[in-house]
C-alpha cells in the first residue's frame, strides 16, 4: 500500500500567501523580535528556504505582510464603500476584527516599531495616508464634497483608537456604542443630520 505524502509546497497554497499569513501571526503573537525565518516557516508549515525564494530577506517579507494586512483591513472594513447605515458601519468594523484580529495587531506592532526603527516609519506614514485617503474618498462619495480630508483624518483617528481599544479587551458593547457615536458625529459634520440618529 502506498503511503500518503504530506509534503507541502508552493503549488498547494502553502507558498507565498502562507508565508505572509504566518508572518502576520508570528508578529501578532511574538512581536517583531520573535519574527525569525524558522518561526514563520513553522507557522506556515513550509521549509524556511521558501522565504528567501519568495522574498529574498526579512525586510521584503515584512513589507509584503504589511501591504497585505493594510489592504485586507481596508477591504474587510468596507472603508472604500462607507456603509450606508449606522448599524452597517458598526457591523463592518466588528467583522474586520472578528475576521482576523492578528492582522490588526500586526499593523499596530508595525506602528510601534516605527518609533524604534526609522527605516519603516515611511511605510507606516504611508499606511495612515492610505487609510485616510480611502476613507476620505468614500465619505465624499457618500456625503458630498463638504467632507474634507482633514475631517476624514480626524474620523479615522477616532476609528483607529476604537479598534485599538477593542483589541486591548475593552467590552465590545462599549466600543460599538462609541462607534455609533462616531457615525452620528460624521453624519452631522457633513451636514447630513437626518442620517444621524
Amino acid at each position: 500500500m502506498a503511503q500518503k505524502t504530506t509534503k507541502r509546497g508552493p503549488g498547494d497554497g502553502s507558498g507565498r500567501d502562507a508565508l505572509i499569513r504566518a508572518t502576520i501571526s508570528v508578529v501578532a503573537t511574538q512581536g517583531l523580535r520573535g519574527l525569525t525565518f524558522r518561526a514563520v516557516a513553522e507557522t506556515a508549515g513550509v521549509n524556511n528556504s521558501l522565504i528567501a525564494h519568495y522574498f529574498g530577506g526579512r525586510d521584503a517579507l515584512i513589507e509584503a505582510a504589511f501591504d497585505h494586512a493594510v489592504h485586507e483591513s481596508i477591504d474587510i472594513s468596507h472603508l472604500k464603500d462607507f456603509p450606508d447605515s449606522r448599524d452597517g458601519f458598526i457591523s463592518a468594523m466588528g467583522a474586520m476584527l472578528e475576521a482576523n484580529s492578528d492582522r490588526e495587531i500586526f499593523v499596530y506592532e508595525m506602528v510601534l516599531a516605527a518609533r524604534r526603527q526609522p527605516e519603516i516609519a515611511d511605510r507606516v506614514a504611508k499606511l495612515y495616508d492610505d487609510y485616510v485617503k480611502t476613507l476620505s474618498a468614500a465619505l465624499r462619495r457618500a456625503l458630498g464634497d463638504s467632507f474634507s480630508e482633514n475631517r476624514a483624518r480626524y474620523a479615522f483617528a477616532a476609528l483607529d483608537g476604537l479598534v485599538l481599544q477593542r483589541l486591548a479587551g475593552v467590552d465590545p458593547t462599549t466600543v460599538n456604542s462609541a462607534m455609533g457615536q462616531l457615525w452620528d458625529d460624521v453624519m452631522s459634520q457633513a451636514g447630513n443630520d437626518e442620517r444621524a440618529l
